[in-house]
């Protein structure tokens, strides 16, 4: 109810312009994961009828060495062009752990997607789990000096990428209204959202979950950057062995960011970038006893969004869903919020 009376009160008109002292974050992010576009090259398999639905299969290139596979929903009665909402999946998950989001969404009206982040589903060598999503931040901190090797950025920044590079092949689809796109992200896929959303203003609605913390604050305050790394423990482990480094600190921790993330903790940290999501609508949920969004750093995150939005005339347009007694993990009960934000703000 309270956020029905939020997004009911919230008649602002759309603004396109980011508050200007946070456009350098926007600049540069875009300038670091650029790299040349090739073809899109499309493909999509004949639908597949499941109930009342169509199945889509396709894939893309984001990139002349990755292609990117994804899966489509929407209703078998759908017709026109529909606003769509895009999933992403959190560390060791895949696209068609999504599906029954996806059902849901198209149940609603909506166009539905899901994609494979870098190195994990059909992009890994087993088709589940994480490890090769690990193995290759390891060699992105490896490569990260070398003037020769290729520089990825797979800790959230590549997913980022082909997130737009996702929204370039949608618009080529004649069932989609590309003027009408949400974005949702648990986890992983939550600190992706909120990136991709910073940097490419086709996003019109953005829902991360789990995903909102400041980097920098939980560096800067008793060791809590711990939970984080700990969803990459294996890739962080191996850099401190072979960096010699027997107890990894907080200082560790930024060489480590600085070479598979570079200004995660600083001109592309939460308090950055969600301020260049305004004044679109965003919804961010977060666990109360999430240890890896310690609230701290969520409430630094939180006031500088609600500056940006205030200053954009767009203060109802930002909503942070605080879930009560809540770890890391995203309730029925907030999951209904976030199909009402996307209902109201997307209109299918």
């Amino acid at each position: 109810m309270k956020l029905r009376l939020l997004v009911l009160a919230a008649l602002v008109t759309f603004v396109s312009v980011a508050p200007s002292s946070f456009a350098d974050s926007r600049s540069e992010f875009l300038k670091l994961i650029d790299r040349p576009r090739v073809a899109l090259a499309p493909e999509a398999a004949p639908p597949v009828r499941e109930n009342s639905r169509l199945h889509v299969a396709f894939s893309f290139a984001a990139e002349a060495s990755q292609r990117v596979p994804g899966i489509l929903v929407k209703s078998a009665d759908s017709t026109g062009r529909r606003p769509v909402v895009i999933a992403l999946h959190g560390t060791g998950g895949n696209k068609e752990k999504e599906v029954a989001l996806l059902n849901d969404f198209a149940d609603e009206g909506f166009v539905a997607v899901a994609i494979d982040g870098r190195y994990h589903g059909a992009r890994s060598k087993t088709g589940s789990g994480g490890g090769d999503y690990e193995d290759a931040i390891l060699r992105a901190f490896r490569s990260a000096s070398s003037t020769t090797e290729p520089h990825e950025h797979p800790f959230f920044f590549d997913t980022a990428w082909d997130v737009m590079r996702l929204i370039d092949y949608l618009g080529t689809r004649t069932d989609v209204d590309v003027s009408r796109i949400g974005l949702i992200g648990f986890s992983k896929g939550g600190i992706e959202t909120y990136l991709a959303a910073a940097a490419d203003p086709r996003v019109a609605v953005a829902v991360p979950c789990i995903g909102v913390e400041s980097f920098r604050w939980a560096l800067d305050h008793d060791e809590l950057w711990r939970r984080r790394i700990e969803t990459v423990q294996s890739a962080f482990d191996a850099a401190a062995k072979e960096s010699h480094i027997n107890h990894p600190d907080a200082g560790f921790v930024r060489i480590f960011y600085d070479r598979v993330a570079p200004g995660i903790y600083d001109k592309f940290d939460g308090p950055a970038m969600l301020p260049l999501i305004a004044p679109r609508p965003l919804l961010c949920i977060n666990g109360e006893l999430d240890g890896r969004t310690p609230p701290g750093g969520l409430a630094e995150c939180a006031d500088a969004a609600q500056a940006a939005y205030k200053a954009a005339g767009a203060e109802n347009r930002f909503v942070l869903h605080i879930q009560p007694k809540a770890g890391h993990t995203v309730t029925p009960a907030s999951m209904k919020l976030a199909h009402a934000w996307f209902v109201y703000w997307l209109k299918p």
